[in-house]
């Protein structure tokens, strides 16, 4: 706490003094601050650096002149995973009183949050292959308590247990939209709600509006042992679709498997359009669902069959290069780019993908696999876990 120097004998009332970037509340008795108030003053002089000027706190001075942060209350603070600038994992950070706490608007929830979903998005934004403003908190998924709740809102109460998917919400306390979240049943863990909301919601679009699987179907799975791979091969299975899946090594094969996919090929070692071709007979699939990108995007539209359809929606392994359109003359397939926010405008939307997302899920067909639970302030180790391929499941951050 910095050097202290013992208390003058003293005793002075004190009153509103102006201390950029804080501000001592008058009324009260100050015994002498001595070194208290620097190091205070230091401390706020550095938050103040990641704030508006509006949203400075004050101090509180007490008895003995031990202080602490008193949030103004439209200034409260909090604890969030942010970065000022794009990058590697670096460039992240998370310490305490770092972010204004949010204040719910119109509609809106404020969320007190318990675990937080980890998506490649996340590492999208940080890298700044997708654009936000800075400073950003990532984060699109989580699931919490409500703490507060907007005007007009009037499906939840303060209190409920929520999971929703929502902007920044790698932090302790998130906005959520109405239209966007959902009560946790008793019998879903907190854990399980993070975990399964939004790369269930992808899958259940890619399944249902990208291309509708139909039983027979050949469906191709990249990164099959992968959060929204494992969702998507049993998902799929549930419409009776013969599931075809890649993955990098034998270990991530076997959780594939695991999850239902009748084949596994390992793209690192086979040649997967030519097995492929194999198991459907010479005719190839009806859609590749392809998250991986820039080293499979060829490989994917081999593998189509005549008027197939392929759905590439994601950059795990960078984005893929300037397309050369030709490439879909000669089975006539197309080409999709989803993206699940898209799919979801209004509470009708959010539902048409979630409710049979969890019903599948309470009937025992879903089943979810957390890779690892991480701590908030460990979220550099979640994001290089999950860029450096070692990860099979479910990736969460734990406030």
């Amino acid at each position: 706490m910095g050097e202290t120097a013992s208390a003058p004998t003293t005793t002075t009332r004190t009153r509103d003094v102006d201390c950029w970037p804080c501000r001592l509340t008058g009324g009260g008795v100050m015994l002498g601050v001595s070194g208290y108030l620097l190091y205070e003053i230091q401390q706020v002089r550095r938050n103040a650096r990641t704030l508006p000027v509006s949203q400075y706190p004050r101090l509180h001075v007490g008895m003995m002149g031990a202080m602490s942060l008193v949030p103004e209350p439209k200034m409260a603070l909090m604890r969030a995973a942010l970065f000022r600038t794009t990058g590697a994992s670096s460039v992240l950070e998370c310490v305490a009183n770092n972010a204004a706490k949010p204040v719910p608007g119109k509609g809106q929830l404020l969320v007190r949050n318990q675990f937080i979903g980890i998506n490649f998005i996340d590492t999208y934004h940080r890298t700044g292959l997708y654009k936000v403003p800075l400073p950003y908190i990532p984060g699109r998924e989580a699931s919490g308590v409500v703490e507060a709740i907007g005007d007009g809102v009037k499906g939840f109460t303060v209190g409920d247990r929520v999971a929703y998917m929502a902007a920044n919400c790698c932090a302790e306390y998130a906005l959520a939209t109405e239209d966007q979240t959902i009560v946790v049943p008793e019998n879903v863990s907190m854990e399980e709600a993070a975990a399964l909301l939004l790369q269930g919601a992808t899958a259940m679009s890619l399944a249902r509006l990208v291309y509708e699987v139909k039983k027979g179907d050949h469906v191709l799975i990249h990164a099959a042992a992968g959060g929204t791979g494992q969702l998507l091969v049993q998902v799929c299975k549930q419409y009776g679709a013969i599931v075809i899946g890649t993955t990098s090594s034998p270990e991530k094969a076997e959780t594939a498997k695991k999850a239902g996919a009748d084949h596994v090929l390992l793209y690192t070692q086979q040649d997967v359009p030519a097995e492929v071709m194999k198991i459907t007979g010479g005719k190839g699939v009806q859609v590749v669902y392809d998250g991986i990108g820039k080293s499979t995007f060829d490989i994917s539209l081999a593998c189509l069959a005549r008027l197939g359809t392929m759905a590439s929606f994601g950059n795990a392994s960078g984005k893929v290069a300037d397309i050369d359109i030709m490439k879909l003359v000669p089975n006539a397939v197309k080409l999709m780019r989803p993206s699940l926010f898209q799919f979801i405008k209004d509470r009708s939307d959010f539902e048409f993908l979630v409710q049979p997302l969890m019903d599948l899920f309470n009937q025992g067909k879903l089943k979810i696999h957390i890779h690892k639970v991480y701590a908030l302030d460990d979220i550099k180790s979640a994001h290089d876990d999950l860029e450096g391929g070692k990860t099979q499941g479910k990736l969460i951050l734990r406030v």
